[in-house]
This record gives structure tokens, sequence and C-alpha cells, in this order.
């Protein structure tokens, strides 16, 4: 478990590294099945962006960006941030992408997501974590309902999904609900 910073049962969560740009990783963003649901796939995605991107979340501190690693294999299966970090009104929104296909449909999501929004509450002091997603995207829906989140509104037509505009559903999960929803 090379540099890990949060530790679970089956991924730890870590930096990413400029090593990480060698790898699959780049290529994700080029995927279009694994980019169906975000803002990605719309240009071309190298590693110069990759390293740009790394550089990046080394330095910022307004977001928390992450790589998740399969335990058993050190393998680099996806990324996960607490991003748009407020440090005033105690907010952050949550995102993930698994990138890995071998790994979709196994938990990894979900474990992942419990120990960065777990971390975003205990130690970042945050009060809400965030999330937005296409309609169409049940996977996401279904990850933020088992997380805890509320579905909190909907902004009509505001994203595009391969040309169509489609309705951005909204969850939030206050501190309080994540307590509770542990205890």
């Amino acid at each position: 478990m090379k540099n890990a910073f949060i530790i679970g049962e089956k991924i730890y969560l870590r930096s990413l590294t400029p090593e990480d740009a060698e790898g699959s990783y780049p290529g994700w963003l080029n995927d279009p099945k694994v980019c169906k649901y975000n803002s990605h796939y719309r240009f071309p995605y190298n590693k110069e962006k990759a390293l740009d991107y790394i550089q990046y979340s080394m330095h910022t501190q307004n977001a928390l960006i992450l790589a998740v690693v399969d335990k058993a294999n050190d393998r680099h299966i996806g990324n996960i941030c607490l991003q748009e970090i407020d440090q005033i009104n105690r907010n952050a929104e949550f995102a993930i992408m698994i990138g890995d296909k071998d790994y979709w449909g196994n938990g990894f999501a979900y474990e992942a997501a419990k120990l960065l929004i777990s971390h975003g509450f205990k130690k970042l002091n945050l009060h809400r974590i965030y999330c937005g997603t296409s309609e169409k995207n049940t996977a996401m829906q279904k990850l933020s309902q088992n997380l805890g989140m509320q579905q909190e509104g909907r902004r009509r037509e505001a994203i595009f999904t391969e040309g169509c505009p489609e309705d951005l559903v909204e969850y939030g999960l206050l501190r309080n609900e994540f307590l509770k929803n542990r205890a």
C-alpha cells in the first residue's frame, strides 16, 4: 500500500502521482463508456493533461483529489474527490470515477465514497457534501442514496449527454445525517 492516505477493506486512497499518468488513467478519460455521464470525453485527454491535473491536485487547497487503489494488487482503478471546498460555508462537492471497468458493480465505488465522505466530515470539518448527476445515471443516483444522501432538487435540462439535454439531479448529505446513519 504505497503512500496510502485512507485505508479501507478492499481499497485505499492515496494522492495522485506523476506515475499515474504513465498507467491506464489517461485512457479512462478517452473512453466513452467511462465518461458517459461526466464532463470528460469532449476533448482528447493525454499524458500531459493528466500530469497537469496531477500537479494541480498536489497543490490545491480547494479540492482533495485521490486515487482509488485495489489493496489486493496495488492497481489504480479510479479517482475520487471532494472539490469546490468552501471553508466558510463548510461545503464540498463529491465526485468519483471508477475508470477501470473490471471494477464496476463490485462495491469499490461505495467503499471509496464512504471513506472520503467520512474524512470530509471528520477531518475537514465539513457540514454538507453534495453531488449532481444526469437523470439517466442510475448508478450514481443509487450510490448517492446508499451513502445516505437526500435528493435535494433537479435542474431542468442543465446538462447535455450525447447532444441531448437532460435534467441534473442533485443530492446532499449533512454532517448530522451522516453521523446518525453511522450509529
